[in-house]
């Protein structure tokens, strides 16, 4: 489960995953879904850049129900950019767990020199 999470129920970003492969693989006539994946990955990280601009507002603004309401945007349109990369959620299972348990100083990381 993503989040490194051993719980028995469904993850909501492996259904949101989920439901984006099968909206790619079989299109719905008037699915926001479908419109992001014809409109092509630009746009698809031009709403996920949106939202999570959102979610900074939301969260400077200490709004919980908004920073709540724009996070599952944000979590919705990075499942749907995953589909579109072909990343999958074993993808990012696997980097979170591989990072979990290590330790992290910021002074081991290298500087970030390019944006």
């Amino acid at each position: 489960m993503i989040f490194c999470d051993d719980r028995k129920d469904k993850d909501m970003l492996e259904t949101l995953y989920k439901e984006a492969i099968d909206r790619k693989e079989n299109p719905k006539e008037g699915s926001y879904t479908n419109y992001l994946f014809d409109k092509g990955l630009d746009k698809i990280l031009k709403k996920v850049g949106e939202e999570a601009t959102e979610v900074v507002i939301a969260a400077k603004n200490a709004d919980k129900d908004e920073i709540a309401n724009e996070t599952a945007d944000v979590l919705y349109h990075l499942a749907v950019m995953l589909v579109e990369t072909g990343v999958s959620i074993e993808d990012v299972d696997a980097v979170l767990k591989a990072r979990q348990g290590k330790k992290s100083n910021v002074h081991d990381r290298p500087e970030i020199t390019n944006y």
